[in-house]
């Protein structure tokens, strides 16, 4: 089961995740989302373990309970098929009013002239 741990401390390294899951149960990764330009910790990490009751055991345990100073956010993972990208609701229009219409640039665009 793939664990969702949100609003890390930025000095929380995966060690410590493990070291806070393992107490739990077996933990096959633990790793910290790093910002790609500064390397920088993004405050979320994912932790996977193999056995689900552990897992859901972790998760009421920890939810709420510090990891290096900042109470953490901790629930199971949504996989990307599964979030909320594409249900609708206000923010994917299809492109409406997008791509040059009336922008300029190459193709469709208003002229001066």
């Amino acid at each position: 089961m793939k664990i969702y741990v949100g609003n890390l401390s930025f000095e929380a390294s995966d060690q410590d995740l493990k070291d806070a899951f393992g107490a739990h149960g077996q933990v096959e990764t633990a790793s910290i989302v790093k910002d790609s330009y500064s390397g920088r910790s993004r405050g979320f990490g994912f932790v996977e373990m193999s056995n689900e009751a552990e897992a859901r055991a972790a998760i009421s345990a920890l939810n709420g309970k510090e990891i290096k100073g900042r109470a953490v956010k901790v629930n199971e993972a949504i996989s990307k098929s599964e979030g909320r990208r594409g249900e609708g609701g206000g923010r994917g229009r299809g492109g409406q009013g997008r791509g040059g219409q009336g922008r300029g640039g190459w193709g469709g665009g208003r002229s001066n002239y």
